[in-house]
């Protein structure tokens, strides 16, 4: 069986083209990795604003609905094409 990767024909064996596929990630490997991704991106910015939070600070509803909708980013992101389509809301500025 000849099996092409990066480019590259390889003739390989069953066997081979078994283990092969066995190291491929799953669909959930794959989903977990793009929400893991999503999340930390997610994060990064969330931890930009965390300073509107303080108590000595009011926040503007304008704020509070941007980290809203940040917190709410991954709901409903159930297959990796809908994670890779996502788009962060326009960042608020205080």
């Amino acid at each position: 069986m000849i099996i092409y990767e990066n480019g590259i024909a390889r003739n390989m064996t069953e066997a081979e083209v078994t283990a092969w596929n066995a190291s491929l990630p799953t669909a959930e490997e794959k989903l977990q990795e793009s929400l893991t991704i999503l999340r930390s991106q997610r994060n990064n910015l969330l931890a930009k604003t965390d300073w509107t939070a303080n108590s000595d600070v009011t926040m503007s509803s304008a704020m509070t609905t941007y980290r809203q909708a940040l917190r709410d980013a991954t709901t409903g992101l159930d297959t990796v094409e809908k994670i890779e389509a996502y788009e962060f809301p326009e960042e608020v500025l205080a």
